[in-house]
């Protein structure tokens, strides 16, 4: 699913007046989540899930087609860990 499917999705599933309502409920949210996780460090959703960021150190790798070291900085990252009722409902679902 892409944005403008889950736009589709929130504009069906909810009461929105029209597509731009619906779209812009999506944005917010998606604005929200990103503030949290700058300000906080993390956005904990019950039964969906919990986002969070996470530090990598920097380290040393190698290039794969020279064999020459580099250095890779340390970076951020977000992580995702699922909640119990998102991790049953995806196990009902049929491949």
């Amino acid at each position: 699913m892409n944005k403008a499917q889950l736009v589709e999705t929130v504009l069906s599933v909810g009461d929105f007046p029209s597509k731009a309502s619906a779209e812009r409920a999506t944005n917010a949210v998606i604005e929200s989540l990103t503030a949290g996780l700058k300000k906080d460090g993390g956005v904990q959703l019950v039964g969906f899930g919990s986002f969070a960021v996470t530090k990598r150190k920097a380290r040393t790798g190698r290039n794969p087609q020279t064999g020459v070291s580099i250095k890779i900085p340390a970076t951020k990252s977000v992580r995702f860990r699922a909640g119990k009722q998102l991790k049953a409902a995806v196990k009902k679902t049929k491949a």
